[in-house]
């Protein structure tokens, strides 16, 4: 069995989870958009959607972040925060031209 308090638990943990936040997130976007909870995406709001999107993916690594911290597997904690950083660098990449230009 794996050791809970290992930096490769963690970084498994960092790179796994904002994908399947991602997937998650889209999902109920969707589900609220056809239930008519939120506007339709126009070609003008496409990009500023998958940017919060693809934020919010980001920000779930916060939940087994949390759970790390509060069980004291510093290990751990140290492996999420190496991938979300990458993603966070990926993200400012990928949106600098929107946000800072």
């Amino acid at each position: 069995m794996i050791d809970k308090n290992s930096l490769i638990f963690g970084l498994v943990l960092g790179c796994i989870v904002p994908v399947v936040g991602f997937v998650v997130v889209e999902f109920i976007f969707n589900q609220m958009t056809q239930f008519g909870l939120m506007a339709e995406v126009s070609s003008s709001s496409s990009g500023r959607r998958f940017r919060t999107l693809t934020l919010i993916a980001i920000c779930t690594n916060l939940i087994p972040f949390n759970i790390a911290k509060n069980r004291k597997w510093d290990d751990t904690m140290r492996g999420i925060v190496f991938p979300t950083l990458i993603y966070v660098g990926a993200w400012i990449f990928k949106f600098y031209g929107e946000l800072f230009g």
